[in-house]
């Protein structure tokens, strides 16, 4: 039983006494009165009897009551003894646990606080008594400021944290009791909440190391500014694009205040992109700007450099294939697959009299009428097919005149597909009509000297009895003969214009092309470079073979024949066609030869190259081999190679003027079919034999027959021709001198990209003005032969090398190819190339000059 009960228990007994009591005194009242009114003495004594028996019963009733009262009260004491000591036990219990504890009844009533509520509270003047109201306490809390403004932290309900003034971290639970009291657990927990900012804190640290560690290692500058303007995160890249300075020195700065940073590297529009150079104005940034929806902005620094340098590139590479096609004499155009004009060069564009850039995708059609496209079409349809094609045609130009062109049709072949068409056109009309000119010449002299020789023969049988006709006719003769020689003299000058006029821009063309080709650029640039360069090397093929047939056939080519080392000769041509071979994936071996041979070493080279040309062409895979074989007293020079071969009743055909074999077999640059036909012409003038050996399928192998020299003894041996990768034009200082300031510019680009100083002139007075030419320091000098007012290259060569102590190694260039002008410079002492000159051959020349120096040069005459 619990105290309660007890105390029930004990208030009833007492009434159960008290009521027996007054039930007592009620009976003896009753029995005073009775004998008082009856004083029978029986009847009196009989109720006594009966009257003290009851009070017996009763005494013992009452003495057992308060007996039991008695029991009662013993447990009671003892009940009252348990509750003090778990009373004791409980408030023992309570103050000794760590935390503050204060119960309130139902009523929120304090009932009881321990020690350490109570002393805590006391620190900032809150006493507590039992009674006190919570909410009393509360507000005694709220008044005393021991909570600190904004620190209470609401958790859920019936449990809150707060930190007091002191920045101590309280934690105060509620829990209500079963009869609806209140119990308050007030625990401090500052340690607690220390240790979770030390691990808040670290996890920070960590996680903004681990950021830092990723921003450092990007690609791109980063940097992020707040709402204030200051820095909060910068990467190393950053610091490394705006002039190096530490992460640490920016965190907490304002960019603005930098003076070392550009006002261009900090925009801070979100919208805006900027493109900007670093400080040193090596690297070209990009630079964003990005908003962040919490104030402040990121930016981020990307690295272009590469990009703004190829796209520079890419940008300088069409100037100067613009510049290069807009200067060539030719007429360059390219048309895609659908037969509309992709590119047109200036001379294409003004030949058909549209103006700048209006063909570019437009139909071919529009700018030929319906009878010249139906002409054009098959020949069209064959380079759509894959095929190389060349052929006439009469065309109007924008002035209405009909004009012969000569149109070369070149595939654009990506993989297995023809995606366009490379168009070269020319106008021969000049050409044609001074061809038919001389041809009308040709036959009026024929016609001419038949009847002259009629003539004679009629004069003949009458010569005794006629001598004054025969004087008569002698003077038509001489005169017939003078008009041969002037018909011949005629056609001299027109191979030599053709040779100069046509020769000279090609050249510049090629020289610009050759210094285009030195620059870097996308691979789809450099095949529509090399596909011009293939065009111009095709103008310059077509050219030289058509003046070279020209000069055989009227006989003005003589053998100038001397004894030579015949790998002089070889080793230049085996080189120049294996750097060519790389390219085409052709391997090109050559077998070398000491041997002494008699020829002319300008034809026999002619020979030599047309024939590794020839195997170039029809070989598409595989090798070619250069070599030589001893024979008796002679030496055979042959070209073998792997290519189609060539039927055996064609082997006699395909020596023939115009005569090729099927062009299909040839996927390279198409020709006139004038290669095989020059190198039989120059065999019959030196006198060398000419075989050839063809297995259809397998290869061919061409042979000449050079007689061995009777020389026994010839000057040393030069150094062998120095690779094209050599070094040695690095800081040659070289003079060029040409009447052409387009030549001049071309010239000087050209020698600039190989490393050499170039100072250029159109004439001596020029060149006297930049220098003096008696004393500056030269190492080459090269010198234009058709100079302006008809002053000679070789003059100029001799008035300065005539007044220096050492002469310079002169190089001549000309479009002259006359035997004559060969002797003259080659007894000079000077090297001479033809116009239009390869890059490639000009440049081994140049480093063969430097290797042999001036004192190895003859400077006769």
């Amino acid at each position: 039983m619990n105290k309660r009960e007890l105390e029930q228990e004990l208030e009833r007994l007492k009434q159960e006494n008290a009521r027996q009591k007054k039930m007592i005194q009620s009976l003896i009242a009753r029995v005073e009165n009775r004998g008082v009114n009856n004083v029978d003495p029986y009847h009196a004594f009989q109720y006594s009897v009966v009257l003290a028996e009851q009070v017996r019963e009763k005494t013992e009733e009452l003495n057992a009551a308060l007996m039991a009262l008695e029991q009662q009260n013993v447990q009671l004491s003892h009940a009252n003894r348990l509750i003090g000591d778990a009373q004791q036990r409980f408030v023992d219990a309570i103050e000794s646990i760590s935390d503050g504890f204060a119960l309130f009844d139902a009523d929120s009533h304090l009932i009881y606080a321990n020690c350490r509520l109570q002393k805590y509270l006391a620190e900032f003047g809150v006493s507590l008594s039992q009674g006190d109201s919570f909410s009393g306490l509360r507000a005694l809390i709220d008044d005393s400021g021991l909570i600190r403004d904004q620190a209470i932290v609401s958790q859920e309900p019936g449990a809150w944290v707060y930190q007091d003034v002191r920045g101590r971290w309280m934690q105060l639970l509620e829990r209500r009791t079963m009869e609806g009291g209140l119990v308050l657990l007030h625990k401090d927990i500052t340690l607690i909440k220390q240790a979770e900012e030390a691990r808040f804190a670290a996890a920070l640290a960590e996680k903004s190391r681990l950021l830092q560690l990723m921003v450092d290692n990007l690609s791109q500058g980063v940097v992020m500014v707040n709402a204030q303007g200051l820095v909060q995160v910068v990467n190393r890249r950053f610091c490394a694009m705006t002039g190096g300075s530490e992460p640490s020195y920016l965190l907490g700065r304002k960019l603005t205040d930098l003076p070392d940073l550009p006002l261009s590297l900090n925009p801070v529009d979100p919208r805006k992109e900027v493109t900007t150079q670093t400080p040193d104005l090596e690297h070209v940034i990009e630079v964003r700007s990005h908003a962040l929806s919490i104030g402040g902005y990121v930016n981020t620094y990307t690295d272009i450099t590469q990009s703004h340098r190829y796209a520079e590139t890419l940008r300088e590479n069409e100037r100067w294939l613009r510049l290069i096609t807009d200067n060539v004499p030719a007429l360059i155009a390219y048309v895609g697959e659908d037969l509309c004009f992709r590119f047109t060069n200036r001379a294409y564009e003004q030949w058909y009299g549209f103006d700048k850039g209006k063909l570019l995708g437009e139909h071919i059609s529009v700018s030929r009428n319906e009878q010249e496209l139906q002409m054009m079409m098959p020949y069209v349809e064959r380079a759509l097919a894959g095929e190389s094609v060349t052929f006439e045609l009469k065309e109007r130009n924008a002035q209405l005149l009909d004009c012969y062109m000569m149109k070369s049709y070149v595939p654009n072949i990506d993989g297995d597909r023809v995606t366009g068409l490379f168009v070269l056109n020319w106008d021969i009309t000049e050409s044609k009509r001074n061809a038919e000119a001389l041809e009308q010449s040709y036959q009026h002299l024929e016609q001419r000297v038949r009847e002259r020789t009629s003539q004679l023969e009629e004069l003949n049988q009458q010569l005794l009895a006629e001598i004054g006709e025969r004087r008569q006719i002698e003077s038509r003769l001489l005169e017939a003969k003078s008009e041969a020689e002037q018909a011949n003299l005629s056609k001299t000058k027109f191979l030599a214009a053709i040779s100069h006029d046509l020769l000279q821009p090609l050249n510049a063309a090629q020289l610009y092309t050759g210094s285009l080709q030195e620059h870097r650029m996308s691979p789809a640039l450099r095949q529509l470079v090399q596909s011009v360069a293939s065009s111009l090397s095709d103008v310059e093929s077509l050219i030289g073979m058509l003046v070279d047939i020209s000069k055989l056939d009227a006989g003005i080519v003589k053998a100038d024949k001397q004894s030579f080392r015949l790998h002089d000769l070889l080793d230049n041509i085996a080189n120049e066609f294996a750097y060519a071979a790389e390219e085409k994936g052709i391997e090109v071996r050559y077998v070398r030869s000491n041997s002494v041979i008699y020829s002319d070493s300008q034809l026999l080279a002619r020979v030599v190259r047309n024939l590794m040309s020839n195997a170039m062409r029809y070989t598409q895979s595989g090798r070619i081999l250069l070599g030589c074989r001893q024979q008796d007293n002679a030496v055979v020079v042959e070209v073998w190679d792997t290519g189609v071969g060539i039927p055996k009743e064609k082997l006699q055909e395909i020596f023939q003027e115009f005569k090729r074999l099927d062009p299909s077999h040839s996927k390279t640059r198409t020709g006139l079919g004038l290669g095989l036909a020059i190198v039989d012409k120059i065999c019959n003038v030196l006198g060398h034999p000419i075989a050839v050996r063809s297995w259809p399928g397998k290869g061919s192998v061409f042979s000449v027959k050079l007689p061995r020299s009777g020389v026994s003894q010839l000057p040393k041996e030069g150094e062998p021709v120095l690779a094209i990768q050599s070094v040695a034009l690095q800081g040659a200082r070289v003079w060029v001198v040409d009447n052409d300031q387009n030549i001049c510019e071309a010239m000087q680009t050209l020698l600039e990209r190989w490393g050499c100083e170039v100072v250029t002139a159109t004439s001596l007075q020029s060149l006297q003005i930049q220098r003096d030419i008696n004393r500056s320091p030269v190492e080459l000098l090269i010198v234009d032969y058709h100079l302006d007012n008809g002053e000679k290259g070789t003059d100029l060569a001799r008035t300065i090398n005539g007044g220096r102590t050492q002469h310079i190694p002169t190089l001549l260039l000309t479009a002259n190819r006359s035997d004559t002008l060969k002797r003259e410079v080659r007894d000079l002492g000077y090297q001479i190339l033809h116009k239009p000159v390869v890059p490639v051959r000009l440049k081994m020349t140049l480093i063969q000059m430097l290797d042999s120096g001036p004192e190895k040069v003859s400077l006769s005459g």
